[in-house]
């Protein structure tokens, strides 16, 4: 069965960093692209960042050059690495992978950028 379970979102103040890790588990990941979406309380969930299983990686506008995602194969794990934080940042963030035409997805967890 394929688990998705997202850690590391806390509460960080405007200009801060954060890494959120996504552990997958049920399948070999590292054939297949893996996602980060967010979604802020009243608005859609929204992709943030994708990498592909050779690498290649993918940002919306509004986090490129703020936002890092990488995947250690080894470990089943993708990362998302996130300086220079804003207000606007805060959202569930939630991890997703899609494999043979299903849809997967972790439960999120809360990023709050405030001061």
């Amino acid at each position: 069965q394929v688990q998705l379970v997202e850690s590391g979102g806390v509460l960080v103040r405007p200009g801060g960093s954060l890494r959120l890790s996504c552990a997958a588990s049920g399948s070999d990941f590292s054939m297949y692209t893996m996602s980060w979406y967010r979604q802020a309380p009243g608005k859609q969930r929204d992709l943030v960042a994708q990498i592909t299983r050779s690498g290649s990686t993918n940002y919306a506008d509004s986090v490129q050059g703020r936002f890092t995602i990488s995947r250690d194969n080894a470990k089943n794990t993708v990362y998302l690495e996130m300086n220079s934080l804003k207000p606007e940042d805060t959202a569930v963030y939630c991890c997703y992978v899609r494999i043979v035409n299903t849809n997967y997805w972790g439960q999120g967890t809360q990023v709050t950028v405030s001061s």
